[in-house]
Order: structure tokens, then sequence, then C-alpha cells
């Protein structure tokens, strides 16, 4: 026994070398040698206190499958459904196309959970983009909300409620008709 904890602890005593080196990342000195970051504009004098807001109707141009299809960053396109109208004025005509990006993709996990897409950076003109909401998401199907009781029913007979963890969830998919809803806050400065 006193020969097992003297080979462990001499083991452990003897200090093997180590090597280690700087590595350059030659791509990012090449690339970033010249460029200069934008300076964020920040957004200090602000009041969110209205809750006025405006549904701002759009629908997206190319169909998404699913969350395999689009990747983060990707530009996209919306259209405007209908004329969004504010104290009587048009404020954004019927038609007009509003460019976004895909900012988040989540895949479907166990259990059920579901998949999703968040579509943010909508620029529309004459707008200021902090009056509009950031992003939108699009969820798959929550499987979870029939997973997690049949879980816990079937734990009675061992092995066969673990079977439900290997359950996904739902697709985040968008069609060309589902109409998606925004919100405009007008009177936030």
């Amino acid at each position: 026994m006193n020969k097992i904890i003297l080979t462990i602890l001499l083991l452990f005593s003897i200090s093997l070398p180590c090597f280690s080196q700087i590595v350059q990342d030659e791509f990012a000195d090449t690339y970033f040698k010249n460029l200069q970051p934008a300076k964020p504009e920040p957004h200090l004098n602000y009041n969110y206190e209205s809750m006025t807001k405006i549904p701002i109707k759009l629908h997206i141009t190319e169909d998404i499958k699913n969350e395999t299809y689009v990747f983060e960053g990707q530009p996209v396109t919306f259209i405007v459904v209908s004329d969004v109208i504010y104290n009587g004025n048009v404020i954004i005509q019927k038609g007009t196309t509003v460019p976004a990006r895909v900012e988040t993709i989540i895949s479907s996990g166990m259990n059920g959970i579901p998949a999703s897409i968040i579509f943010g950076d909508f620029k529309f003109e004459n707008i200021d983009t902090n009056k509009i909401d950031y992003t939108y998401e699009r969820f798959g199907q929550d499987r979870s909300l029939w997973v997690f009781p049949l879980k816990w029913a079937l734990t009675i007979l061992p092995p066969t409620g673990s079977f439900t963890n290997f359950i996904k969830g739902g697709h985040a998919k968008l069609k060309k008709n589902k109409i998606i809803e925004i919100n405009y806050y007008p009177d936030w400065i």
C-alpha cells in the first residue's frame, strides 16, 4: 500500500517540461491592420415611457424551409403588407421592401425543445431604428409540452422514460404567406 502511495506522489512531484510559443494570427494581422472599426453611436437621451405602438405587418420574400437553410448574418428582405398610418399620414407604404438580417439561429434540442430563428436590424426609410422593435423571433413546434408528461408517465418502466430524450423539437420555418408583425413606437425619443 505504501509503495502505491509513494509511486503516486513521485509521479505528481515530477514536473514534465512544458513548451509553449506565441502563435501569431497572420490573417487577422493582414486583414485588420488598416481597418478602422466603426464607432457605435450611443443613444444617451431617451424616453421609453410612451406605450403608443403602431404595428407594421411584413412578409418575407423567400421561403425559409428550416434553420439549416440560413446562416447568422445572412441578409433577408421583407415586404410591407399594408400601409402604416400614424396621425392620418402614411408613414410606410404598402409594398416597401425592408432589409433585415438573421441575427441568431438556435437548433432544435432534445426533449422536444424547438428551433428558433431571430431576425433583426430592420431598416426602414425615414424612421429611426431606435423606435422599432429590435428583433422578431420565429419558433418551431414545441414538443416538450407532451414529451415531459410522457417521460414522467414512462418512468414506471425504468429505461423507457429515457427514450423520450431523443425526441427533438420542431424546425423553425417561415413561408412567404406568413405575415409577421413588428411594432413602431413613434413617441419614443
